[in-house]
């Protein structure tokens, strides 16, 4: 006889990939207790004003968007056809 564990493992499986990944995020979610939350939030609000000084004094390397969302298109076609899509 399974377990209520293995049943609802088994059962997990059977989903789509889609609903499988929200489920796993769900539940790592319930796992969390918080305390990493608030050390994700103080490290991206120093990364923020980190970010924020380099563009005010000037030693930023900023891309322009077009320069970028081309980048980006040639790296997700690179990767699509290595994957064989």
């Amino acid at each position: 006889m399974a377990t209520p564990t293995a049943k609802l493992l088994s059962d997990a499986l059977e989903l789509p990939r889609a609903d499988r990944a929200e489920l796993a995020t769900q539940l790592l979610r319930s796992l969390d207790d918080g305390a990493e939350a608030n050390l994700d939030e103080a490290v991206w609000a120093r990364e923020l004003e980190r970010r924020a000084a380099a563009v005010a004094d000037g030693t930023a390397n900023l891309v322009p968007w077009d320069d970028f969302r081309a980048a980006l298109r040639a790296e997700l076609k690179a990767r699509r056809e290595a994957a064989g899509r």
